[in-house]
């Protein structure tokens, strides 16, 4: 399974529409590029390995593997970017401004639903991220 996102970077965030095997799904809200640096930035564009997460913080949730010089980059429920991501990525139902959305958490589910039956199958999930 891919999950592709099409980045648009502004100076006050990066918005993104996010495709589920060429299908358009949704957007994605994240903070602006900052050459990578860690908690400020978005991560570089790439392809990355998504692997299903729990914490109490966000219950299941998905991880991007391998990030360069990063750790812990979720998947998780957002709608402004740069006062609820710290180089996370969040979906959005609608987009309302740079880096900012509506209704997080109902597209957040359907990703989270989507992976997890994937994983169940044994499939690899993917995220690939370009301009």
């Amino acid at each position: 399974m891919e999950l592709v996102l099409h980045r648009t970077y502004f100076e006050k965030g990066t918005n993104s529409v996010l495709f589920l095997n060429s299908k358009f799904l949704g957007f994605t809200i994240e903070l602006p590029w900052r050459k990578n640096q860690k908690s400020v930035s978005c991560i570089p564009e790439g392809t990355y390995v998504l692997k299903p997460r729990f914490s109490e913080k966000f219950k299941h949730h998905l991880i991007l593997e391998n990030v360069i010089n990063r750790s812990l980059i979720l998947i998780h429920p957002a709608n402004d970017a740069l006062k609820e991501l710290r180089g996370c990525i969040a979906p959005v139902t609608y987009l309302s401004g740079i880096g900012k959305g509506t209704t997080s958490k109902l597209l957040f589910k359907k990703i989270v639903s989507l992976c997890y039956q994937a994983f169940e199958r044994k499939e690899k999930v993917i995220l690939t991220i370009k301009s």
